[in-house]
């Protein structure tokens, strides 16, 4: 991109220059020509890089090109290089382009327009100042501006040449907005996309969307909510309540991330979240319920956690216009059972997860009865 924008712009026409004083066949099989390209490129990769980076150098940068020229062309022919004009017209148009573009970083937007003009004025002066010095080589007596201007074919195409540069540098200046707009509402985008799917998952679904493809996986489910909610907000403001929820979710949301869960959801005072294993569901779930607890404690309010481990089916679910990623499945209702039946304080897993995390740690606590469930379920607590 800084090749083609900037960087080439001047090598361009004065290769074309040294071809028409020379010829074609003899330029390219002197070393000129290949030092000017080498010249451009480093520039180029220069600038590039230091745009990559976030941290650009335009000054300097535009300086890069008519330095390395210079000198590798000084050791080759002497001081004589300077006698040439083009090769002074080099280093006056990478001083002039290199301040405007300097000079940008720093101005604001409404001010930054003009200067954007003046770069694209001098842009398109490159054609203008070489065609002049092609002149000059070819009819000698035109040594200064007043006898260049004095031909009508020169001043059709001074005037056209400005007049370019401007409407250049105005679709320039457009297309920046434009640019900017969108990188803006990319960014916008992809910090609701995050809040929908997760980082992870964005990630990995812009490179491949089938990842948001319903497939079967087995997974752990890990619910939290708070108890005695429904009866404490009752009795206060709806501002209150939410700002109350919000810390809740602030504390778990960098635990989520940790230990890299795979879905997060919160539904009211509820948090369910979505993991690859048992082992680090109840990791992530004693640390998010300690954490949420902090916040609880000034309210005498609690937390209870249930987390289960099997099969459930996750993906896209929803019509042709609105869809939501999202888990279905036994497994998640099984989950919230235990997160129904868990005291506050409490974390009570299934026995899938009991085998998985290491029953040394864990006390047989309860049977459950679950609804549609005949049997009694076991229930465990750490």
């Amino acid at each position: 991109m800084e090749l083609l924008s900037n960087s080439i712009h001047f090598p361009l026409a004065n290769i074309i220059l040294e071809m028409l004083l020379v010829g074609a066949a003899n330029y390219v099989l002197e070393p000129d020509f290949y030092i000017m390209l080498l010249a451009c490129f480093l520039q180029a990769a220069w600038l590039g890089h230091r745009q990559f980076i976030g941290k650009p150098m335009p000054f300097i940068g535009n300086l890069v090109g008519p330095a390395v020229y210079s000198l590798i062309e000084v050791s080759l022919d002497g001081a004589e290089f300077w006698e040439a004009p083009h090769h002074q017209a080099y280093w006056v148009f990478a001083l002039i382009v290199g301040s405007l573009q300097q000079i940008q970083l720093y101005l604001p937007k409404i001010i930054r327009v003009y200067v954007l003009l003046a770069e694209h004025l001098a842009r398109t002066s490159i054609l203008l100042v070489m065609y002049a010095i092609f002149e000059w080589h070819e009819k000698p007596f035109i040594n200064s501006i007043e006898l260049f201007l004095e031909d009508e074919s020169h001043q059709f195409v001074s005037i056209v040449i400005g007049l370019l540069g401007l409407v250049v540098g105005l679709g320039y200046w457009s297309a920046q907005r434009y640019l900017e707009t969108l990188q803006e509402t990319a960014a916008q985008l992809r910090i609701y996309s995050e809040w929908l799917l997760g980082r992870d998952l964005l990630d990995q679904a812009v490179s491949n969307n089938q990842v948001l493809g319903l497939s079967r996986k087995q997974r752990a489910v890990l619910f939290m909510d708070v108890r005695g909610f429904t009866a404490w907000s009752e009795r206060q403001s709806p501002e209150q309540v939410v700002s109350m929820l919000n810390q809740c979710f602030t504390a778990a949301e960098p635990i989520c991330d940790q230990f890299k869960a795979i879905k997060v959801k919160h539904t009211g005072d509820e948090i369910m979240a979505v993991f690859a294993d048992p082992e680090t569901a109840v990791l992530a779930a004693k640390q998010m319920q300690q954490a949420v607890q902090n916040i609880l404690k000034p309210y005498d309010l609690s937390a209870g956690c249930g987390v289960h481990y099997g099969e459930l089916v996750e993906g896209l679910i929803g019509g042709e216009k609105l869809r939501s990623y999202d888990i279905i499945g036994d497994t998640v209702n099984t989950a919230k059972r235990l997160c129904d039946n868990a005291k506050g304080g409490e974390l009570l897993v299934s026995e899938p997860v009991f085998l998985a995390y290491g029953e040394d740690e864990l006390t047989l606590q309860r049977q459950i009865k679950m609804k549609g469930k005949q049997q009694l379920f076991s229930a465990y607590l750490i």
